[in-house]
């Protein structure tokens, strides 16, 4: 059955699609992406193809993610969110796709990858359980981990708990790569859409340590002349 699935996901697949994927994920020497390879589908061709496959074992799924292909991989990631989700109070279960997931972020290796599946895997399992996990991510010195990290308190945020988005912002305000710029900034913002007054005491607290491209995606829903206030500080 996965071999099928392998097929199915090959079959649509377009060098010119590959090429433009390649170019946007940054796959060339020295990028973020350096090496990975691309099929040429796209997203909804993927979730269709993994809609077909509801019986594949959680061990065909975590084989799939071992795949060179990035749309592979993708599909893996999926099937296992979709698994999770559908387990609901097996407990086992999501278990046991949690620990697929933390063992295998070798394998999730862009922020496409991280941002589809880490809310509803990681944020999700840890929703009653210790945190402490995603500060040693965030701590790691491994570019993807760390977005998992933050990204994951999206689950959190909205159940309206916003510590873990600030504590673990804050952790990584220093860091130098965009995508966790980006992703502290996206989940500020999703922070601020639930309760402004909490994003802006954060704002006027770290204000003069936030790398600029984290506090423009935070103030993006903010009035014009809020924004220009905080540009402006």
């Amino acid at each position: 059955m996965l071999q099928q699935l392998i097929t199915d996901l090959k079959q649509p697949g377009s060098p010119e699609k590959a090429a433009f994927l390649s170019h946007f994920f940054k796959t060339g020497k020295g990028q973020y992406g350096e090496g990975d390879v691309f099929l040429g589908i796209t997203m909804p061709e993927i979730r269709e193809i993994v809609k077909q496959y509801p019986a594949l074992s959680l061990e065909e799924w975590a084989e799939l993610l071992q795949s060179p292909y990035h749309e592979c991989r993708m599909a893996a990631l999926i099937g296992l969110t979709k698994r999770f989700q559908k387990a609901k109070k097996d407990e086992l279960t999501q278990q046991r796709i949690f620990d697929i997931y933390l063992s295998n972020l070798h394998q999730i290796n862009n922020w496409d990858l991280v941002d589809v599946s880490c809310c509803d895997i990681v944020g999700a399992f840890l929703l009653h359980k210790d945190r402490s996990i995603l500060y040693r991510l965030a701590e790691r010195p491994h570019l993807w981990s760390q977005r998992v990290s933050i990204v994951s308190t999206r689950y959190f945020i909205s159940r309206n708990q916003f510590i873990d988005t600030l504590q673990l912002s804050e952790l990584l305000l220093s860091h130098k790569h965009d995508l966790i710029h980006k992703a502290i900034g996206w989940m500020l913002r999703e922070v601020g859409k639930r309760d402004e007054l909490v994003l802006e005491e954060f704002l006027d607290t770290h204000l003069k340590k936030m790398p600029r491209t984290a506090l423009r995606y935070a103030i993006e829903r903010f009035p014009e002349s809020k924004r220009k206030y905080y540009l402006t500080l």
